[in-house]
């Protein structure tokens, strides 16, 4: 918040009107074209830029004030103080010609700056301006032009923009920038002598000017050194041309015409290169003098730091040339390999093993290289290590996502180290969730699916478990009082990591590739172990991840089509363990009512068994057992409702051999058992707490069973003709509306009536598998609009024939 005179002053710059604005600006002009600069004038300008700035819309000034602001600009002989304010004013208003600026310029390095500013600013507004409104289609061809040209310059300007990166990157001076010193109390300062500039070790530099040189102070052409090398990897990237219209000549002339170029007198050969090779060249061996520094034993912190950045930038950049240029793989990768057995092992530098693995990647297939050692010190080590570090997970989690489809292909443990790459998203929860939603497709392997889907279910554990890691590594198991300032909860967890009773479940969570087996037997004994963690921010945080990453496994595992056992093996198994973890108690409560939602079921419960229907008699032990529970109505309506209907839908003969009538029978009777039970009347019996959709849904499922097995209609008849009972009595009375009661006796009299002929019911009920083609609703002579004519008829004529 700005201070109470501050916001009044922005306030009265805002509210100024237009024409009070026109005579300020009058009478700054007028002070503008008086020999001498008063403080009156600058306080003038400062109150000018005030009131242009103050505003999201620019202002418009007279024309004679902005060419007079701009002749001050292009002026060397102006004083900084009003360069720097004319460039600030001339920026917050409207556009003014770009051309006029850049006329007349004089050859000082400052104005050069000044005017740069305000170029750059006009250029964004442009950009801002054509993204932000439609304009007419004339208009917008022209700004089209405009925007493609600064986007691609023509080959010429590359060429002569090339050239100047070349000499202000290579060439240039190896002395310090001039500092001014006290020459006492009776003398006034005076200048030092240029002081030779150090490596980050302190030696003297011997090779040419890099980033990593160091000195008290910086010439001009030192600073153009390093802005070049700040941008010359987006240079490379977005002028990639190798075409010239120079002759040898010319880039001869060129060069030899540059003051700096006389200083290299062992790189005549690469003058003769045309400009973009030559930048290329070096560029190349400006980073390799990057990385040899970077072996150098730094003095400060910081300049560690600069060193990291360093080998970062150098690396991509000889990437990209290598990538343009494929000779230069060869020169590179005896430096990029010293460089990686240098760095290998050292947790300090590993974001920089993110650019190394990049450039094996793009390349070792070309040069031959082995490039398994690189990827398993990659995805072991990192993550295992480092998982709580929050920029290094970010470029990891990048460096997968640009090069998924590569590393599915070419890096074998990839997919296996999933538990490991997991572990950044443990760590750093809440600002990955949108790269691990795009991530976790390419992750999902055949072979590893089951293992990868209890993985993500243990995510809260994993979460939980990596905590405790962390703390046990900071306190001492001597050291109790540094574990009671953690909390009583939290200090026995920590006491649990460390039993080694409890060795084998820690490992198990904290493991770094798959392969180890699907889940572990005493996962609830874990679940117990950790509940003391379920307050935990980082838990909480996994725990509501869990639901998004299964919705994105489980849109994976169903758009792949089942081609072979493996894959239907698969589905069945993904789908049976989902069943199974709804009633898993995880250790952060609220997990089982969001995996459990209806809309979540529906979306993929159903998918699965459509496209794998054996899988009812595959896992018929498992859904059985959790069908015949009415406990599970109660705790989860919604998934029981639908797995309710998977079985009436998909446990038939057509669907698969092997459904015999012994498991029919099974299926029929834990199911009528249960609808017997929860639809018992009885006088002191409590209101249904559940939906009539469920009791819709069981009397359908059975009546499907029954005629899949007609022993069975007698008994599901009787059934059915209790539900009138039911849906009178007093306590559903009071629970149901009239409308339910009565969709329960309709649905009941429905079933009731089509039982009665067997074979029109097994028709009607159990359709066959393309019973959902569009030819068997849209032709007429198709079967199955004759059989629903036929059905509806004696249905019709038999309800007439009833006794009221």
């Amino acid at each position: 918040m700005y201070a109470a005179a501050t916001e009044s002053l922005i306030k009265q710059a805002r509210e100024i009107k237009e024409e009070e604005l026109q005579r300020f600006c009058g009478r700054i002009f007028k002070l503008l074209h008086t020999k001498d600069v008063s403080g009156d004038t600058v306080d003038s300008l400062q109150r000018l830029n005030l009131i242009v700035s103050a505003t999201k819309y620019a202002r418009e000034l007279p024309s004679d004030l902005v060419m007079k602001l701009q002749t001050l600009l292009r002026s060397s002989s102006c004083p900084e103080q009003l360069q720097v304010l004319t460039s600030s004013i001339i920026r917050e208003s409207f556009p003014s010609s770009v051309h006029s600026l850049c006329s007349d310029l004089s050859h000082d390095s400052r104005t050069f700056s000044h005017v740069a500013s305000v170029v750059l600013a006009q250029v964004s507004h442009m950009l801002f301006t054509i993204s932000l409104y439609s304009v007419h289609k004339h208009l917008s061809n022209h700004l089209i032009t405009f925007t493609r040209i600064l986007c691609s310059l023509n080959p010429d300007q590359v060429n002569l923009v090339s050239r100047k990166l070349v000499d202000w990157l290579r060439y240039a001076s190896m002395q310090q920038g001039a500092s001014m010193s006290s020459g006492g109390f009776f003398s006034g300062p005076r200048t030092r002598q240029p002081a030779p500039l150090t490596e980050v070790d302190g030696v003297v530099t011997g090779d040419f000017f890099t980033v990593l040189c160091l000195g008290q102070s910086y010439t001009e052409d030192q600073w153009m050194n390093m802005y070049t090398f700040s941008m010359i990897k987006s240079w490379l990237l977005t002028y990639d041309t190798d075409g010239t219209t120079n002759t040898e000549s010319d880039d001869r002339s060129e060069v030899d015409s540059s003051v700096m170029s006389m200083v290299s007198a062992t790189s005549s050969s690469s003058r003769l290169l045309p400009p973009k090779e030559r930048l290329r060249e070096k560029a190349f061996e400006y980073c390799q003098r990057l990385i040899e520094q970077s072996d150098r034993k730094a003095l400060k912190k910081t300049d560690t730091e600069l060193q990291k950045a360093c080998i970062v930038e150098s690396v991509s950049i000889m990437d990209i040339i290598c990538g343009e240029d494929p000779s230069y793989v060869y020169r590179a990768f005896p430096c990029i390999k010293a460089l990686y057995g240098r760095l290998n092992g050292d947790l300090a530098y590993a974001r920089a093993l993110l650019p190394i693995a990049q450039f094996y990647l793009n390349h070792s297939e070309i040069a031959a290289v082995d490039s398994e050692a690189v990827f398993c010190q990659l995805f072991s080590h990192c993550p295992a290590e480092q998982f709580n570090e929050p920029m290094l997970a970010f470029e990891f989690v990048q460096f997968c996502l640009l090069n998924a489809s590569v590393l599915q292909d070419r890096v074998a443990n990839y997919r296996q180290s999933f538990p490991n790459i997991l572990k950044f998203l443990a760590g750093n929860s809440s600002g990955l969730i949108a790269e691990f939603v795009e991530l976790l497709p390419s992750l999902i392997a055949s072979d590893t699916a089951i293992e990868l889907l209890h993985t993500i279910l243990d995510l809260p554990c994993l979460a939980a478990a990596l905590d405790l890691q962390q703390r046990s590594a900071c306190y001492q198991a001597s050291d109790r009082s540094a574990w009671d300032q953690q909390g009583a909860k939290v200090a026995a967890c920590l006491d649990a990591f460390r039993q080694p009773s409890y060795r084998g479940l820690f490992l198990y969570i904290l493991r770094p590739e798959a392969g180890t087996g699907d889940t572990i037997d005493r996962l609830k004994m874990l679940h117990e172990i950790l509940a003391d963690m379920a307050e935990s921010p980082r838990v909480v945080q996994c725990a509501q991840v869990v639901p998004v990453l299964l919705h994105v496994y489980f849109n994976t595992v169903t758009q792949v089509r089942v081609t072979n056992e493996r894959s239907g093996h698969l589905i069945a198994h993904t789908s049976t363990k989902k069943l199974m973890y709804t009633h898993i108690c995880h250790i952060s409560q609220g997990l089982n009512c969001v995996i459990s939602s209806s809309v979540f079921i529906v979306t993929h419960l159903q998918a699965l068994c459509k496209l794998h229907p054996p899988l009812i008699v595959d896992q018929s032990r498992e859904i059985l057992e959790f069908a015949s529970s009415p406990a599970n109505i109660y705790s989860k309506e919604d998934f029981y409702t639908h797995v309710v209907w998977v079985i009436g839908e998909y446990l038939s003969v057509s669907y698969d051999p092997r459904c015999t009538v012994e498991l029919i029978t099974s299926f029929f009777e834990s199911l009528e058992a249960v609808l017997f039970e929860i639809t018992q009347v009885r006088q002191s019996a409590s209101p249904p707490s559940f939906s009539p959709r469920l009791i819709t849904v069981l009397m359908t499922t059975l009546a499907k069973l029954a005629t899949r097995s007609q022993d069975l209609i007698p008994r599901v008849s009787l059934c059915l003709s209790k539900m009138r009972t039911f849906a009178r009595s007093a306590p559903v009375m009071t629970c149901y509306s009239e409308e339910d009661t009565e969709e329960i006796i309709t649905r009941a009299h429905e079933l009731i009536n089509l039982l009665k002929l067997p074979n029109v019911a097994q028709f009607v009920l159990a359709p066959s598998a393309g019973g959902d083609g569009p030819r068997w609703h849209r032709d007429t002579n198709a079967s199955l609009p004759q059989g629903m004519r036929a059905v509806s008829g004696l249905l019709h004529r038999h309800s007439s024939s009833l006794p009221t």
